[in-house]
């Protein structure tokens, strides 16, 4: 088990055995403060204390990655929330275990019917069903009262917005996957201004990358300041995007 007094002083990569996986691109898991609850919760299972169990995180936050890992660990096979039929409920009696992710309200009465019948029936089977949400059962307007009481039963791992920590140490791998080399004062000056989630962490670094390559510079602060003023503004990005729903 890991050292979590330990561990709770800086970041650490959580490696996972998970080459083979493509989806994952052999990638490392950067574990903080904010996300260490959830990182607990797939390294428990199988000794849940539920037969269920929640991650909730806004997007970017690795809910999806962490969802990997634990199908890789445990078998079986992810769906979401929108995608649930009654054919999810009859694979899930032979696989044992099962991702939903993108649990919501606005999915329809149906829907969240047949999230119900499938925690009952881990329940029953003695099977493994872990459930991502943007936000926790609690903060959720789900209409289905006891699938509501039941989600808010269930062991809950929230992850918080990251951290400068996280994703200082985050930055730093995006850039070392791509054989760059960056001095600290950069990986600062970019803490300092790009939005907190992976998402923004990898397109600023991929920008900064084919612009290196574009003007045969090496990375430097100003180069990163080029690369920023080339991301649109956050409501710009939103107003040209549909609403995603909630998480």
């Amino acid at each position: 088990m890991p050292d979590h007094n330990r561990a709770a002083a800086e970041p650490r990569q959580l490696t996972f055995e998970l080459a083979h996986l493509p989806a994952l691109e052999a990638e490392d898991f950067v574990v903080s403060d904010c996300n260490r609850r959830a990182v607990d919760i797939i390294e428990r299972w199988p000794a849940w204390p539920s037969h269920a169990a929640v991650i909730a995180g806004p997007p970017g936050s690795g809910k999806s990655h962490l969802v990997s890992v634990w199908l890789a660990r445990a078998g079986g096979s992810r769906t979401t929330m929108a995608d649930l039929s009654r054919e999810t409920i009859e694979a899930f009696r032979d696989a044992g275990c099962l991702a939903v992710e993108d649990v919501a309200a606005g999915h329809g009465a149906e829907a969240e019917r047949l999230l119900f019948h499938l925690l009952n029936r881990a329940r029953e089977s003695g099977g493994s069903l872990l459930v991502t949400m943007r936000a926790p059962p609690g903060e959720t307007a789900i209409a289905l009262p006891d699938l509501r009481s039941r989600l808010r039963a269930l062991p809950l791992a929230a992850i918080d917005p990251i951290d400068d920590a996280l994703l200082s140490v985050l930055l730093v791998k995006l850039f070392a996957d791509r054989q760059l080399v960056v001095a600290p004062g950069v990986v600062k000056y970019l803490t300092m201004r790009i939005e907190r989630t992976a998402e923004a962490a990898r397109e600023i670094v991929e920008r900064i990358d084919r612009l290196a390559l574009a003007t045969h510079r090496k990375v430097s602060r100003q180069l990163a300041a080029e690369a920023l003023a080339q991301v649109p503004p956050a409501s710009e990005e939103n107003d040209r995007s549909a609403p995603e729903p909630s998480r």
